[in-house]
């Protein structure tokens, strides 16, 4: 692969210097999951409409709302080629090592969101670099959103502690999510994203471990699906913009860096407008009728330290002892 993607770039520069002026813009295409009129499209379009106005010969498209697949595909087509760039959630499909990005109470405000997960040159983010490049991926820039909590219809039972919730909720497909939520007290149920909100209206979810507040009134609460939302602080929402080597490999600096700057600040204007707008989201979802569950502080520090006894040492067989450690190491810096 490397090999490859060497003799790739060779063949772009030296096609550059032969041919100076480009007679077509090029194609980019930027695929994302999230709906049209959530914030994180906003960002795409923010982003393609910078890239497309600086005039260096870059014409990219947005395909918002999972058009170019699920988030669990995306990765492994913008590896190939196939798709230029996108914006989600990195799988651990493809590696099990990315697991590491599901570890339960890593951090717990969003100062450490800012200093462990927004900022690219961490120790976090160049771990997930480092696998990244494996599979010819470049992680252009990160997008912590805020903490998932649940979406439910009713309320659990046991809410507050460690004892059987009598609910079933809905878990992506991670193991350590599934052991999270087992550990917290729920049934489990693996579903993609696009299941939950079908089976939240049929019944066959009671809930779904997914969503920031902000998520959840944009997409259930606005639909009068859902009427609790359980606030644990335990995973973190969380995507990233990423884009395929094989395609950096064919553009010159300049419009590298073009794409580079733009998703920079698109990330840094989409963490500051999640950070921004938690208190008005916890009030827009109470004024929609909604319920907030949120632990005190004695409650917060008994799940905290009961879910990370139970689920952190599962990681090491699946993630790897070394890669546990550099998170744990870099999460502490």
């Amino acid at each position: 692969m490397k090999a490859i993607l060497k003799t790739l770039a060779i063949g772009t520069m030296a096609a550059s210097l032969a041919f100076p002026a480009i007679a077509d813009d090029v194609k980019l295409r930027f695929a994302g999951v999230f709906p049209i009129d959530h914030q994180g499209t906003k960002m795409m379009e923010q982003v393609a409409a910078e890239v497309n106005a600086a005039n260096v010969g870059l014409d990219m498209t947005v395909f918002p709302s999972s058009q170019l697949g699920s988030a669990e595909a995306l990765f492994e087509d913008v590896a190939r080629g196939n798709i230029d760039f996108a914006s989600a959630f990195i799988y651990s499909d493809t590696d099990s090592r990315l697991e590491f990005l599901n570890m339960p109470f890593l951090v717990s405000n969003f100062d450490d969101l800012e200093n462990v997960l927004l900022d690219m040159d961490s120790a976090y983010n160049q771990i997930l670099q480092s696998i990244a490049n494996e599979y010819g991926v470049q992680v252009m820039a990160a997008n912590p959103e805020g903490f998932v909590g649940i979406v439910a219809t009713k309320e659990p039972a046991n809410w507050s502690n460690f004892e059987d919730k009598d609910m079933n909720i809905r878990v992506w497909s991670s193991n350590t999510v599934k052991s999270t939520a087992e550990s917290l007290g729920y049934r489990a149920t693996t579903m993609s994203w696009g299941e939950i909100f079908p089976a939240l209206q049929s019944g066959i979810v009671d809930g779904a471990i997914c969503c920031t507040k902000s998520a959840t009134y944009s997409m259930f609460a606005k639909s009068d699906v859902g009427s609790h939302f359980i606030e644990y602080n335990a995973l973190l929402e969380q995507t990233f913009y990423y884009g395929s080597q094989r395609t950096l490999n064919k553009l010159n600096d300049e419009q590298r860096r073009v794409i580079q700057n733009a998703m920079s600040r698109a990330s840094a204007d989409f963490f500051a407008f999640n950070r921004a707008s938690d208190a008005e989201f916890t009030q827009k979802l109470l004024d929609s009728g909604y319920t907030i569950l949120k632990l005190n502080p004695e409650e917060q520090k008994a799940m905290t330290e009961h879910v990370r006894a139970e689920v952190w040492p599962m990681l090491e067989d699946t993630v790897g002892k070394d890669v546990v450690e550099q998170v744990l190491t870099a999460v502490q810096q």
